[in-house]
């Protein structure tokens, strides 16, 4: 034990790492249940090949901690944690390929200080197993190329395979391999190897029960993802707010200093590589082929579309260890100083909820909903439960309720994977319901003094209910409409 704590002081960059890693863990019990803990949660309850809206890995760990540790939203959380805290360990072995001992150390702090590691940390989200699986992929990637350990192509293709089923942006994985042989003079010849096939056979092979679901169901998951975006796309519309939003996001999950040499590195790699057709060495290279695929690709996209502020996150392992190589001690320290205000911050706000959220994307008061509804039903007997906001209301009760609580697909609106649980509505038939509509923008107490078309299209009656005030620190900070719904008539 005296040997560790030696060791550890004498290790700058590891008591950082440690520093953080602990401020994370003493924050954890202080966290509610965000609305994605409750849906991946409620994915690993209805196990299944795959998903309407994601592959389902993120499911299947949250499922694997809870049945050993128990349902507790500390559980969910450490799920996240533990996850998370395997990928900073598999970046520092990636990075010490490519990282002298002390550009090592500067890019093992800058991944541990970014706010990007304490969202997947705090938050259920496919990113939380993508980042793990990605790095993986890399590190047997990089020893089957560089060292020549064959059989590494066969645990990368696995690991990629693994990645895919954790998010669909797992497939740059691929793309990332295969650019980087092309444009690479001195490992070329791999494109002709039956190990680089049979890695991306095998990758392929792995995601099997993503495609067979989505071949039992039409594709769902695939039009989904793509049909959406590819409409918003096509429709070509210049937009600065989403380009300036994006730049927003991404200067908040790295923090500025670590952005900017982002772009620093981006611009001097793609000058040289577009103006003096000069290719970088080849480990560099292939760090490249992992970055500029995602963190451009999704950045070029973003005049025209709103890109998700995690999207770019796998782009952040590559391009970390990039950033290690450039980035001065001065820096370095201005970067931990903007992430320990940023999580000061944030632990305040955990804490203590100074700025109230207008919206459902929060970890306070759901509990509360739960205790509030249960009390309700007691009344109301009789009344099965149902929301309509996608599943954020649903599945956060659903994961405090011992009864099942129904979606936004009761009064015939699609509800994401709530439309796969194999729920027979026509049982529901006749019954009475109580409905729950989040008011996302809470600015009184009063009722909504209106009736939704839909409720009065599936039920004989709707009668508003005195809405659910929910009270954070003694002040009123969230509100929930309330309508109680007579003579179920579900629509073939």
């Amino acid at each position: 034990m005296n040997k560790f704590l030696i060791f550890i002081q004498n290790n700058k960059a590891i008591s950082w790492v440690l520093g953080f890693q602990i401020f994370r863990i003493l924050l954890l019990p202080f966290m509610g249940l965000m609305p994605q803990d409750a849906y991946y949660y409620l994915y690993g309850q209805n196990l299944s090949l795959s998903y309407f809206d994601h592959p389902g890995m993120i499911g299947y760990i949250l499922r694997f901690f809870t049945d050993i540790f128990g349902t507790s939203i500390f559980v969910v959380k450490f799920a996240d944690f533990f996850t998370t805290t395997l990928t900073i360990i598999s970046f520092y072995k990636l990075a010490s390929y490519f990282l002298s001992k002390e550009k090592l150390q500067k890019a093992f702090v800058l991944i541990a200080s970014t706010i990007f590691i304490s969202i997947l940390t705090f938050n259920s989200t496919p990113d939380v197993p993508l980042l793990l699986f990605w790095t993986l992929s890399l590190i047997c990637l990089y020893k089957a190329i560089f060292e020549e350990k064959k059989w590494f192509f066969i645990a990368g293709g696995i690991a990629m395979g693994l990645a895919f089923n954790s998010k669909y942006t797992a497939v740059l994985l691929q793309f990332g391999l295969l650019a980087f042989l092309v444009f690479s003079h001195k490992y070329r010849g791999l494109l002709l190897s039956p190990w680089l096939w049979c890695s991306i056979i095998i990758s392929v092979g792995v995601t099997f029960p993503v495609w067979y679901w989505n071949y039992q169901n039409d594709f769902a998951s695939f039009v989904f993802q793509s049909s959406e975006r590819t409409s918003s796309i096509s429709e070509f519309k210049i937009s600065p707010k989403n380009f300036f939003g994006a730049i927003g996001h991404q200067m908040f999950l790295l923090l500025p200093i670590l952005f900017l040499i982002f772009f620093t590195f981006t611009y001097k790699y793609l000058k040289r590589i577009l103006f003096k057709f000069k290719l970088p060495s080849s480990k560099t290279l292939f760090l490249l082929a992992f970055f500029v695929p995602t963190f451009v690709g999704f950045f070029l996209l973003t005049p025209i579309y709103w890109v998700k502020l995690n999207w770019m996150m796998p782009s952040y392992i590559t391009g970390i260890i990039i950033a290690g190589m450039f980035i001065s001690k001065k820096l370095l320290k201005v970067q931990i100083i903007f992430s320990i205000v940023f999580h000061l911050l944030f632990s305040l706000q955990i804490l203590f909820y100074l700025v109230p959220i207008k919206s459902d994307d929060t970890w306070v008061g759901w509990e509360e909903l739960a205790e509030e509804t249960a009390t309700l039903k007691e009344t109301y007997t009789e009344a099965f439960i149902f929301s309509n906001d996608n599943y954020k209301t649903s599945a956060c009760l659903n994961f405090f309720m011992k009864e099942k609580v129904y979606a936004q697909n009761i009064i015939g609106l699609p509800s994401l994977h709530f439309d796969y649980l194999g729920d027979d509505l026509n049982i529901l038939k006749g019954k009475n319901a109580l409905f729950i509509d989040s008011d996302k923008r809470f600015k009184d107490s009063n009722k909504l003094g209106e009736i939704n078309l839909l409720l009065t299209s599936h039920f004989k009656n709707v009668i508003e209910l005195a809405p659910i005030i929910i009270k954070v620190n003694g002040k009123e900070s969230r509100k929930f409409w309330i309508f109680y719904c007579t003579d179920y008539q579900p629509k073939k």
